[in-house]
């Protein structure tokens, strides 16, 4: 797998090299020059500077201002002076001179982004000068102009990031998320000031140059404070996983039966959100719910939680009570009001048979739906004194049988596709990462979306 991912790897990079070189030559065999070499100098710099004190927005993916000098080249001198200025950014990075890593490959790294920001450079150039029109074009041309630049150069910028990611095994989705509110907030931010400063030197003097400097410290500085916002988003995700989880280890002391059982209710309530196409976020949350649905049990006696039998009908009625308690424990923590409404729900049926309320269907919240199917399956395969575990394929077929009267159809139909193609050891809950003592999935997910760099970055994006 790694073998084929290389070989992949290297075959982009080659084709993305021939391309550049191939795309320059063509394009300088054309007429189109450089422009003032001066300028060009400068652009260079400025983007070799911009790419060295870039912002890391994850612990793969990188932003930088990049792209304004790139644009400043593309409307006032063409394809090819944008091409050679998007490329030269790439000197800035930081493992260009660094000791080789064979493992991270800086070089192929590095040549592989080099091409693409070249072809990038260029195609903003051509379609920034179809635009303008002539040298003596107006504001308006030339705001036009580098709109559409900026909008053609960050799409193939962050298509390549999408393709590089694939290739390297990624979901592309991964890439796209961080990326898309800063490419929807940005364009219209940056195309107009750089129009505005192009015009200045082409009409007034290009000693008006070093305005230009204004805009993009601006730039990174939005980029500094937005890296900010997400590391503390991220923080308060791990505090309220913390906070989580030291509920669950003191239930856990008091409930034998329920260690393991939280952080495998949460694991494949994660997955079946997934399975159904829910957002990222609603998956972090359904892992939250799954790993605290039970914790109102802390509110419940000892002797009825370690039970060896059957439950009486009042120590059944007393069992019940369990999701309300849970809901008054979390709903006065504020983060998690949303949360204590799925936990009381997650005993109800979609036929109104269930508690604490009695709802029915679409009354009873999604999460809810889930995490109940989760709960009762987990609950099937896990042993207990008073009964053997049941087999995956017998509590399946249980599921199935109560489905549209206990279940959600479509999250029974999720869960089954999910366990379809897993393997025992998921199905059984024995995989390591099931191990309540483990490192946890929401931490994995949240150490991917770190802003950490690790340094080498999967996507290195130059957007402004």
């Amino acid at each position: 797998m790694i073998l084929d991912t290389q070989r992949r790897t290297w075959a982009y990079a080659c084709a993305l090299a021939i391309a550049a070189v191939a795309t320059g030559l063509v394009v300088s065999e054309a007429g189109y020059g450089l422009g003032d070499p001066w300028t060009i100098v400068a652009l260079i710099t400025v983007n070799a500077v911009a790419e060295r004190s870039g912002v890391w927005i994850t612990r793969t993916l990188q932003l930088s201002i990049a792209l304004l000098p790139t644009l400043f080249a593309a409307v006032l001198f063409g394809p090819l002076a944008a091409g050679l200025v998007n490329a030269a950014s790439m000197l800035g990075d930081s493992e260009l001179f660094s000791r080789p890593d064979p493992e991270r490959a800086p070089r192929l790294k590095w040549a592989t982004y080099t091409s693409t920001r070249f072809l990038t450079g260029v195609a903003a150039g051509f379609i920034a000068l179809g635009i303008k029109g002539s040298p003596a074009s107006g504001l308006g041309r030339l705001l036009a102009a580098t709109l559409v630049a900026a909008l053609v150069a960050e799409i193939l910028d962050i298509l390549s990031a999408g393709i590089t990611a694939r290739i390297r095994g990624r979901d592309i989705r991964d890439v796209l998320r961080p990326l898309a509110p800063l490419l929807l907030t940005s364009v219209p931010l940056y195309a107009p000031i750089v129009a505005i400063l192009a015009l200045a030197y082409s009409e007034v003097s290009p000693w008006t140059a070093p305005l230009f400097f204004i805009p993009a410290l601006a730039a990174q500085r939005l980029f500094g404070m937005y890296q900010q916002q997400r590391q503390f988003a991220q923080d308060l995700k791990r505090a309220n996983m913390s906070f989580a989880e030291a509920l669950v280890a003191t239930l856990e002391k008091s409930d034998r039966y329920t260690a393991g059982h939280s952080k495998a209710v949460a694991i494949y309530s994660r997955d079946i959100t997934k399975r159904l196409g829910l957002s990222p976020d609603v998956q972090e949350r359904a892992y939250l719910c799954g790993l605290v649905h039970d914790i109102g049990k802390i509110g419940l006696p000892a002797s009825l939680l370690l039970k060896d039998g059957p439950l009486t009908l009042e120590e059944r009625r007393q069992m019940q009570e369990h999701p309300a308690i849970g809901e008054t424990i979390l709903e006065k923590v504020d983060l998690y009001a949303d949360v204590a409404v799925v936990v009381r729900h997650h005993h109800e049926r979609i036929d109104g048979e269930g508690y604490p309320d009695g709802l029915s269907g679409s009354e009873i919240p999604l999460l809810s739906r889930v995490i109940a199917v989760a709960d009762a399956y987990n609950a099937m395969t896990s042993h207990r004194p008073y009964r053997e575990a049941m087999s995956s394929r017998v509590a399946r077929l249980r599921l199935a049988q109560a489905v549209e009267s206990q279940f959600d159809t479509s999250v029974v139909a999720a869960f089954e596709a999910i366990l379809a193609s897993a393997g025992e050891d998921y199905r059984m809950a024995k995989r390591e990462d099931f191990d309540p003592s483990g490192y946890s999935a929401i931490e994995r997910l949240l150490s991917e979306e770190d802003v950490e760099p690790r340094g080498d970055p999967e996507v290195a994006v130059g957007v402004a």
